[in-house]
C-alpha cells in the first residue's frame, strides 16, 4: 500500500528532528528556516505486537514487518499560499501525500527562534490551516466559473460539481477546512477529484520539552491543542522530538530501561506510527508459516481477493479460498492445529471482508 503521511510545520517547530528520529535517515536539520529543501521521504515498520507473538508462537525463519511512509515537507510560512518562503513548491509536495502530521511547536527554548517571535501552539496551526486553505480557494476559483457555464447548458455532471464548488468556495472563505464539510457520497467524487489540501486527514503532534514528556498534560501549549483538535475530531500525539531522536539510537532493555527512567511506557514515534498508520484508514492481516511470519498492510472495508493481490496479482486472479483465523483464536490455540480442532479456522470466500489481525492462508490457482 503506497500511501504517504506529510510532516508538516511552521519552520524550527521541530519537524525535521522528528524525522531523522522516524526514519534515521539523516535529513538535515538546523536551527533556521527552510534547510529541508526537498521532501525527504522515509520509510518506517509498523509496531505491531502481534507480529512478535506470532513469531514467538510459529518459530519462523524470518519475520517480516509492514511498513509506513513518511515524507518532511519542509516549513510553511505565512504567505505561503501566494508564494512567500519556498510556498508554491511545498504546497505541492503536501498535495502529493495522503495524510498530514502536522507537528506544532509546544516548549520554550530561548536557543530556538520561533519565526513568529514567540511560541503560540494556536496561531501557528491557524497560520498553516489558512494558507492550506487559501490555496484551496484558488483551485477553487479557477474552476467554478467554467463549471457554471456548463451548468447553465444544464449538464447534469456540471450542476452537480458546481454545487460542491460553491459549498467549498463558502467553507474556504469563513476559512473552514474541505474536511469540516459533510458530503454526501455522490458530492465526495467531484472532492477526490481536485485533490485539496485541506480534505485530508490531519493528525496534530504536539512537540513538547524533555521535562513534559511524562506528564504532558501539566503543559498548557499541548492543553491548547488538545482543545483545538477536539473541535476538528482530530487526534493529538505528544511527543519531545529531542528525546525521541536519543530513543532511536538505543535498543532492547537499554531501550525499555531509557522509557522506564523517562516515565513512558512507549516511545512517542511508535504511537505517531501507528496513529497515522489508522488515520488513513488502514489495518493489518497477517501469513504465518515456517518459512516467514508476514504483516501486510490493507485498507479496511477490502475483500479477501484484493488483500491476496497484494501478496501476488496471481493470488487475486486465481483466487479460490482463504483459510482465515483470528489473531485471538490463534493464540489462545496455541497453533492453528489446534484453533482448527477448535472449530475457529473459516473456509472464507471472495465476499468476505478481511478484518484487522486476521491470519490468512490464500488458496489460488492460475
Amino acid at each position: 500500500m503506497a500511501l504517504t503521511a506529510g510532516i508538516v510545520g511552521l519552520p524550527n517547530v521541530g519537524k525535521s528532528t522528528l524525522f531523522n528520529a522516524i526514519t534515521q535517515a539523516g535529513a538535515e536539520s538546523a536551527n533556521y528556516p527552510f534547510c529541508t529543501i526537498d521532501p525527504n521521504v522515509g520509510i518506517v515498520e509498523v509496531p505491531d505486537e502481534r507480529l512478535n507473538k506470532l513469531t514467538e508462537l510459529v518459530q519462523p525463519k524470518k519475520t517480516v514487518p509492514t511498513t509506513f511512509e513518511f515524507t518532511d515537507i519542509a516549513g510553511i510560512v505565512k504567505g505561503a499560499s501566494k508564494g512567500e518562503g519556498l510556498g508554491n513548491k511545498f504546497l505541492s509536495h503536501i498535495r502529493q501525500v495522503d495524510a498530514i502530521c502536522h507537528v506544532v511547536r509546544c516548549f520554550a527554548d530561548d536557543n530556538i527562534t520561533h519565526v513568529a517571535g514567540k511560541v503560540d501552539p494556536i496561531a501557528d496551526i491557524e497560520t498553516i490551516n489558512l494558507e492550506l486553505i487559501l490555496a484551496d480557494l484558488e483551485s477553487v476559483d479557477k474552476r467554478i466559473d467554467r463549471v457554471a457555464k456548463l451548468a447553465k447548458q444544464k449538464d447534469k455532471d456540471a450542476v452537480a460539481e458546481h454545487e460542491v464548488l460553491v459549498m467549498l468556495k463558502e467553507a474556504f472563505e469563513n476559512e473552514q477546512p474541505a474536511r469540516a464539510i459533510e458530503f454526501t457520497d455522490e458530492q465526495m467524487k467531484y472532492v477526490k477529484g481536485m485533490h485539496l489540501l485541506t480534505s485530508k486527514p490531519v493528525l496534530y503532534v504536539a512537540n513538547v520539552g524533555e521535562d513534559d514528556v511524562a506528564d504532558p498534560s501539566s503543559n498548557e501549549y499541548v492543553q491548547l491543542v488538545r482543545e483545538f483538535a477536539q473541535k476538528e475530531n482530530a487526534e493529538v500525539i505528544v511527543i519531545c522530538a529531542k528525546i525521541e531522536s536519543e530513543i532511536v539510537e538505543l535498543e532492547g532493555e537499554e531501550k525499555e530501561m531509557f522509557l522506564e527512567e523517562l516515565g513512558i511506557e512507549e516511545s512517542g514515534l511508535d504511537q505517531l506510527i501507528r496513529a497515522a498508520y489508522h488515520l488513513l484508514g488502514l489495518a493489518t492481516y497477517f501469513t504465518a508459516g515456517v518459512q516467514e511470519v508476514r504483516a501486510w498492510t490493507f485498507r479496511k472495508g477490502m475483500k479477501a481477493p484484493q488483500c491476496a493481490g497484494i501478496i501476488h496479482s496471481d493470488f487475486e486472479r486465481g483466487f479460490i479460498r482463504a483459510e482465515t483465523v483470528s489473531y485471538e483464536d490463534l493464540l489462545a490455540g496455541g497453533s492453528m492445529t489446534a484453533a482448527r480442532e477448535a472449530g475457529k479456522v473459516r473456509l472464507e470466500g471472495k465476499e468476505y471482508v478481511v478484518q484487522d489481525g486476521d491470519v490468512i492462508h490464500f488458496r489460488f490457482n492460475v
